[in-house]
């Protein structure tokens, strides 16, 4: 039989048990307290909280969602669709990321004053235990493109600005090019 004895001060008795105490803290604050980005997430639980989330970015939408279904957050980056639609999420504060693997609920909703719109445009909103994670914009016409939640710009840059930079570059085109002797 083998015994093996350890002399240790109050201190460090009193250190060691203050460590495991704060060990234990943390891990149940991270167990129960979920993902701080959920918490800052815009609320999205009920129907009304989400058609008031697109009204902040002006959209009038159709009050009932045309589709609402269960969607699964890809677990791993390398899906190269996921990436290029999480740099969306990105560019808009949400990051899909934080929820890979999870289910969520995805509603979508008719946009109904959409600029110049030739066919149907739809809001997509996520939704992940009652707050909103991300979405976007996507005009269902042939042409049409996916955004994020913000109206895109329908006016033209002035003219004005646009005659001032043709002329700039036409200046630095005719300026001959300095010799160097």
């Amino acid at each position: 039989m083998f015994v093996l004895t350890a002399k240790l001060s109050k201190s460090r008795l009193i250190a060691a048990g203050a460590i495991l105490i704060a060990a234990v803290l943390l891990i149940v604050l991270l167990a129960a307290g979920g993902s701080p980005a959920a918490d800052a997430a815009p609320a999205g639980g009920t129907n009304d909280e989400r058609v008031a989330f697109l009204a902040t970015y002006g959209w009038s939408v159709n009050a009932e969602p045309a589709e609402t279904q269960k969607v699964r957050i890809p677990d791993t980056a390398d899906n190269e669709v996921f990436a290029r639609y999480n740099e969306l999420q990105k560019s808009q504060g949400f990051d899909l990321t934080l929820y890979a693997g999870k289910e969520v609920m995805r509603y979508v909703y008719e946009i109904l004053n959409y600029p110049e719109a030739s066919a149907p445009v739809y809001a997509s909103v996520l939704v992940c235990d009652g707050h909103i994670i991300g979405g976007d914009v996507t005009n269902s016409a042939p042409d049409g493109v996916i955004h994020g939640f913000c109206i895109p710009q329908t006016e033209p840059l002035p003219t004005q600005t646009v005659t001032e930079v043709t002329e700039a570059v036409t200046e630095c085109a005719e300026e001959p090019a300095s010799e160097e002797q």
